[in-house]
């Protein structure tokens, strides 16, 4: 979304839909601060982001492109009309309820779901 929305090219989305997106580098900060859920995976994220995603982590960690969750207030409001889904005890709760709010600031969010008692998994493989 951060690319269309530099290239004004939102239009050609008519809606997003992340479910439990990755977002943000929440996952370098303090585990003290986690839910159960973010601490029990917090170093396998980072391994994640820093060895599989990120091209060069230590440069592009302050990249919107890695992290969407780090776009400008602008570009948000130029983010198409989207709707998070989320799990109650997912390891991407936090930095989802944190894009929602800032895309409820601008205007672009449409509704912010959470299933309750749902994890990680099991908002992709239903009973599990």
């Amino acid at each position: 979304m951060v690319l269309l929305a530099e290239n004004d090219e939102t239009d050609l989305v008519k809606l997003a839909i992340p479910s439990v997106p990755m977002v943000d580098d929440y996952c370098f900060s303090d585990p003290l601060a986690m839910t159960l859920e973010e601490r029990k995976s917090h170093l396998g994220m980072r391994k994640v982001w820093g060895d599989l995603i990120a091209a060069d982590y230590e440069q592009q960690k302050t990249s919107p492109h890695l992290f969407p969750g780090k776009a400008s207030e602008e570009l948000l409001e130029k983010f198409p009309p989207t709707i998070i889904m989320e799990a109650e005890f997912d390891m991407f709760i936090t930095e989802a309820s944190r894009l929602a709010n800032r895309l409820r600031r601008a205007g672009r969010l449409l509704e912010f779901v959470v299933n309750p008692g749902a994890t990680h998994i099991s908002s992709f493989i239903p009973g599990v």
